[in-house]
């Protein structure tokens, strides 16, 4: 396996009780705010204040960039190995993605790269896929294209290029999460003290050092992007013109974003639910909601034509949502009437209403396209929550990784550590609190008080709780009980956690509140605080953290993996180039971008048949016998099958979630090992595959044939034809 080893070598005025729970907009005359110039304020201070703003993100955004770029360099030694070391560096998913990429370079034409990529009969042997409609490799097609017509050949690898664009859209984000921070607060401070944390916590904001082309690397800078756009969008000071620009760039930054990651429908819904509950609670008007709603629908269907009319996307939940509570809404016209009782009684009704629908159009969606692509995540969601069965294998596979348990306790002492969890929970508890008392009065108003009424009068009244903060307030906390659930997904809570905690920090809410409790609130007073903090939290954590990341980044270690390069170095020279291989996805997916060779399975686990092939070719981990493992191996097409002795041999994993143990579930039978066992399982006739191949046993030695060997590796060629043994012989004969 991988080893990295060490290298050698209001002024003075007392608020009313409501104005103390009212999130104010910053002041456009003594805040720095993003937005002072496109209101026409073009004073000198305006400008350089705005100026350096604009700086200090691009200045953070760059300097993110590079220090994950130098991360990756130190921890491989990456300019300095070989070709083939590198390619191994793509680990998993990461080496059949980055294989697209090498792939439409080496095609003759850019024609003819996509054309094999529309018909590919490589990545799944014994069947001709559309890679553009199964998987989301367009950055893929859309890096190797530019890389043909920039004039960067004679001086920049192709990876180079690849990994240095993947590095550059972490400065994209940073950016994001900097102007999303800037525009809450109404102080580039906030964005400041946002990249700086983001930067300290990337244990916990991002993998993408060494998760290079993982597809959330490329979609959450986008994912930011979209969150900032919204940001900008509730703001009430927008013109006409700025608006229509807002939805504009909504519509793509959630174009991008949906383009870029398959997983995009559930991170949507999740958001879709955010709107909703917005709209319920009166926080946003009726054309705010349907704008949103919209880009949401625009931006999937244009990827749905893109990706040759994907049936996974017209069959999504989301889809089905929001098209269930715009119907609902527009039947329900006197929704907002009433009493607070009665309302909260028809938000309960209408919201069941939104949910049985919704069910009820992406059932009836789903057999009629007979989809069943994105079941497993269903069944794993079942699994999590003890709703479903828990043998499950596909479901198994995702309960028995790290990565989809619970967020781990040491995640909260690293972010606590970086003085980022406490002004985040303070916080967001405030927030909170002002929040529900803007409901209950948003829900208490009379007949003809509703979010757009209120937007147009001018009675004066303070608006109860700005729609901005609202949204982020809402998507810190939706994404944080996902993050909760799922380890995963806390990369898309942490990067907004930083600008939410910086919001707190910089922005007038949390400041106003303390001083109007101590009786001291002033203009000066608020400004000097609001600029003091956190002029104070990054000096401490410049004096805390700047000798780790300096000590971090003088840590230099070297790609260490020699059974796996001479493992692809044997296939590359020593096999067919149409041979076809069998294995474990992770693996499977090396042997292609290191050698081109035909697969039967891999790790993009989006469809339903080749999840069924890849627990047929993982039993050769289980108790079969060779005749079923030959027949098993045959059917899908094999030449080779590559076993591996950290699967085999597996302990890593607790007994229950080893991969042989979820196969012998999966199988009904006993699973290895002292321990308990379910009273319906049975003792297996038949030893384990992995292990008795390697006795040579002419039972074994008559169907396969130990090509090659390691200490990692062993692979097996499956001899070609099997005749049907004469009566009286135990042995099947085979002709080579």
């Amino acid at each position: 396996m991988t080893a990295l080893r060490q290298r050698k070598g209001s002024k003075g005025k007392e608020p009313s009780l409501g104005a103390e729970f009212q999130p104010q907009q910053p002041n456009c005359c003594t805040d720095h705010h993003p937005e002072k110039i496109l209101h026409g304020d073009w004073s000198w201070g305006t400008i350089i204040w705005t100026s350096i703003g604009w700086s200090v993100s691009v200045g953070l955004g760059l300097l993110c960039c590079i220090y994950v770029a130098t991360l990756h360099e130190n921890d491989l030694w990456f300019s300095n190995i070989k070709e083939v070391e590198r390619e191994i560096s793509f680990r998993t998913e990461c080496g059949l993605y980055y294989s697209y990429y090498k792939q439409m370079l080496q095609a003759p034409s850019v024609q003819e790269g996509l054309s094999e990529l529309i018909h590919d009969n490589l990545t799944e042997s014994k069947r001709t896929i559309n890679l553009l409609q199964r998987m989301n490799i367009y950055q893929e097609v859309f890096l190797s294209i530019l890389y043909r017509l920039l004039p960067i050949q004679s001086y920049l690898e192709p990876v180079y290029f690849y990994i240095y664009t993947v590095f550059s859209l972490q400065a994209v984000y940073v950016i994001a999460l900097y102007l999303t921070a800037w525009l809450l607060s109404g102080s580039w401070l906030a964005g400041t003290l946002t990249g700086i944390w983001y930067i300290l916590n990337r244990v916990d904001t991002t993998r993408v050092e060494f998760t290079i082309s993982l597809r959330e690397n490329w979609s959450l800078p986008f994912l930011a992007l979209q969150v900032t756009t919204i940001t900008c969008y509730l703001r009430p000071q927008l013109t006409a013109l700025q608006q229509k620009v807002m939805v504009w760039l909504m519509y793509v930054t959630t174009f991008c974003f949906c383009l870029t990651w398959q997983f995009n429908q559930f991170i949507l819904l999740v958001q879709a639910f955010i709107i909703y509950t917005l709209d319920c609670a009166d926080f946003l008007t009726t054309t705010q909601v349907t704008t949103l709603y919209l880009v949401q629908v625009s931006g999937l269907l244009s990827v749905w034509l893109l990706q040759f009319c994907n049936s996974m996307i017209l069959g999504s939940l989301v889809l089905s949502f929001i098209v269930a509570a715009l119907f609902i809404r527009h039947c329900q016209s006197g929704l907002k009437t009433g009493s607070l009782l009665v309302r909260l009684g028809k938000m309960l009704l209408h919201s069941a209403m939104v949910l049985l629908l919704a069910f009820t159009i992406n059932y009836l969606a789903k057999k009629a396209l007979q989809l069943r692509s994105d079941e497993h995540i269903f069944k794993f969601i079942k699994s999590k929550f003890a709703l479903g069965p828990t043998r499950d294998f596909d479901a198994s596979l995702y309960l028995c990784e790290e990565a989809f348990g619970l967020l781990p306790l040491d995640t909260l002492e690293r972010l606590a550590g970086t003085l980022l969890l406490y002004p985040y929970i303070i916080t967001l508890l405030l927030l909170s609190g002002m929040l529900a008392v803007a409901a209950l009065q948003n829900l208490s108003r009379p007949k003809g008080s509703s979010a757009e009424e209120r937007k147009g009068s001018g009675d004066g009244r303070p608006v109860a709780f700005r729609p901005d903060v609202a949204y982020n307030l809402l998507h810190t906390l939706f994404y944080g009980l996902l993050a909760f659930s799922t380890m995963r997904m806390k990369y898309i809570w942490t990067g907004h956690m930083c600008a939410v905690a910086a919001y707190g920090v910089c922005g007038t809410e949390l400041w106003t509140l303390l001083l109007n409790t101590l009786r001291c609130n002033t203009k000066v007073l608020l400004r000097l605080v609001r600029y003091a903090v956190p002029l104070a939290m990054i000096g401490c954590l410049y004096y805390k953290f700047w000798p780790k990341v300096m000590e971090e980044l003088s840590e230099l270690r070297e790609f260490y993996d020699p059974d796996t390069v001479e493992l692809m170095t044997w296939i590359s020279t020593k096999t067919p180039k149409q041979a076809v291989f069998a294995g474990s996805m992770q693996l499977l997916a090396g042997i292609k971008l290191c050698t081109g060779r035909v697969l039967t399975n891999h790790p993009h686990y989006e469809d339903k048949d080749l999840r069924e092939r890849t627990r047929q070719v993982y039993q050769v981990y289980a108790r079969r016998s060779p005749e079923e493992v030959y027949d098993i191996l045959r059917a899908a097409g094999a030449d080779y099958v590559v076993l591996e002795n950290s699967i085999c041999y597996e302990r890593r994993h607790r007994r229950g979630c080893r991969l042989r143990d979820l196969l012998d579930l999966a199988n009904g039978h006993i699973m290895d090992g002292p321990g308990e066992n379910d009273l319906d399982l049975v003792p297996a006739t038949h030893p384990r595959f992995c292990e008795a191949v390697k006795m040579d046993t002419a039972a074994y030695n008559a169907l396969f044939t130990r090509t090659f060997q390691n200490k990692t590796f062993h692979v097996y060629r499956i001899k070609k034809k099997r005749k049907k043994s004469t009566k009286g012989s135990s042995e099947p004969s085979v002709t080579q």
